[in-house]
């Protein structure tokens, strides 16, 4: 009896935070062109069926089949996940995505943090950061700069302060550009 309690609540409480988007969506005025910061969800449980860009979630986001918001602090769980600003926990089935900024964990087919700072993990088949502190674990590991740890088959990083451990290893600015089964970097982590 508690057990089908407790999914009827879960199952009211998603049904509310999705009427409660639909309604606000609805009677929301046109946002302006040049906007900050996005407007707070007004649940922590936020059911993302399409791009809300200008939304700010705190909380928990389901991503059925698409999201995407300005922020998500909290977890972003589903098939596609997409945000500018990201602080949490990212599980999509295939895709995670964070434009700028983003700290915390990745896990899915293919991670990226764009145009974005990583610190935190990346774990899928497919990576990329443009600068980050953490580690990357992966098929195929891609990152411009890095102050960390790559692990997969392919490793590729312009500079890094770290180690690769793969069949393939490049630090493009180094002096062993090419290492098979690990290349460690020492050059100097730009912006830290």
């Amino acid at each position: 009896m508690k057990k089908v309690l407790m999914v009827l609540c879960v199952v009211m409480a998603c049904a509310a935070a999705k009427a409660q988007q639909t309604a606000s969506a609805s009677q929301a005025p046109a946002a302006p062109a040049a906007k900050a910061q996005g407007d707070k969800a007004p649940w922590p449980v936020w059911l993302a069926f399409n791009s809300t860009k200008n939304i700010d979630v705190a909380g928990v986001r389901f991503t059925l089949p698409y999201g995407e918001c300005e922020s998500v602090t909290g977890f972003d769980i589903g098939f596609y996940g997409r945000c500018r600003y990201f602080e949490g926990f990212q599980l999509n089935i295939l895709r995670n995505e964070a434009e700028d900024v983003l700290s915390g964990v990745q896990i899915g087919c293919y991670n990226s943090s764009g145009r974005a700072d990583l610190k935190g993990l990346q774990v899928g088949l497919f990576n990329e950061a443009r600068s980050m502190r953490g580690v990357q674990v992966g098929i195929v590991n891609l990152a411009d700069s890095i102050c960390g740890l790559q692990l997969g088959l392919i490793n590729r990083a312009e500079t890094m302060y770290g180690f690769q451990v793969g069949a393939v290893n490049v630090i493009r600015e180094s002096e062993m550009v090419f290492c098979p089964v690990l290349n460690i970097g020492f050059d100097i982590f730009p912006n830290y």
